[in-house]
């Protein structure tokens, strides 16, 4: 009868000769004990691009929320805005008022058509040159205001963060310095915007797509650039240029494009520019702070040809 064996590696327990003497064979190789590996903490699951997107909007719904709860800091936040709202009301009142010359001047080639589709192609030309431009100032409104209205905008962020915990130091850079950074980077947009502009423009010829495709791109295009807008305030507070500012963006765009989507459908509305404003700029800190000021994006590897166009 054979000895019953004891629970193995248990000290002074007895488990029997060993195997190999039982059957009179070399014992077989033990294998190294591995560690056993400590488990971690497991990421928290990255919210789906759909969703995302509908979380991007709730960060405007938010912003807009906390400057319903400090109305002196909404009221503050009007100033800079009313001031280039009136300019950009001026200038897209002038366009409208000579839209029937620009429109005839840019379909030139069609002087020698039937009047019918003479008139139908300067209706379009009128469409799209009126469509650009406010496309134009929509993108470019929000970076002319922030430049502004950049000490009043500046302590709207501070008071954000501070009511979510405390705000992070003001970078040791001279004033001069600010304010050069922050001119170069709305020439920059402008410039980019301007680019896009005359795409949609052209794009708008196009029959059926030019009058629905393109809007929503158009809509989907300066969403993304009024959230890197929105969201610089708080970011370069952190010490992010322009450049790590659109990684941090592109890494989460479908977050970003629907907060800025959403900010822009915003300021269709009329006067929507200027009494969201301060409630978009609230919103951006939030997403500045929660969503992309933590750990930067990973470098592509070296050699893919791959580099960031920002």
């Amino acid at each position: 009868m054979s000895q019953p064996h004891g629970p193995p590696g248990r000290p002074g327990a007895w488990n029997g000769p060993p195997q190999h003497q039982q059957a009179g064979r070399q014992p077989d190789p033990q294998p190294n004990p591995q560690p056993n590996p400590q488990p971690g903490p497991r990421p928290e699951p990255r919210p789906s691009a759909f969703k995302d997107l509908f979380n991007g909007v709730g960060y405007l719904l938010r912003g807009i929320a906390w400057v319903a709860r400090h109305p002196a800091q909404w009221l503050f936040g009007l100033i800079p805005a009313l001031i280039v709202l009136a300019a950009y009301v001026a200038a897209l009142v002038l366009l409208a008022y000579r839209l029937d010359d620009l429109a005839g001047w840019v379909t030139g080639f069609a002087d020698g058509w039937p009047d019918a589709a003479r008139a139908s192609a300067r209706v379009v030309a009128g469409l799209a040159l009126y469509g650009s431009a406010l496309f134009l100032a929509i993108i470019t409104f929000t970076a002319v205001t922030l430049l502004v209205g950049d000490p009043f905008y500046e302590a709207i962020a501070v008071h954000v963060e501070e009511s979510q915990g405390g705000a992070p130091p003001e970078p040791d850079v001279p004033l001069l310095v600010q304010i050069g950074r922050a001119v170069k980077d709305t020439l920059i947009l402008g410039a980019v915007a301007l680019v896009f502009a005359v795409v949609f423009f052209a794009c708008g010829f196009l029959p059926v797509v030019g009058q629905t495709v393109v809007p929503v791109v158009a809509a989907l295009v300066s969403g993304y650039f009024l959230a890197g807008e929105l969201t610089s305030i708080a970011l370069e507070r952190r010490g992010l240029r322009r450049r790590d500012r659109f990684a941090r963006l592109k890494a989460d765009r479908p977050l970003v494009v629907g907060f800025g989507a959403a900010t822009f459908v915003v300021f269709l509305i009329p006067l929507g520019a200027v009494l969201a404003m301060p409630g978009a700029v609230a919103g951006g800190t939030l997403l500045a702070r929660e969503r992309l000021a933590g750990e930067p994006p990973p470098e592509p590897p070296a050699g893919d040809g791959l580099t960031s166009a920002h």
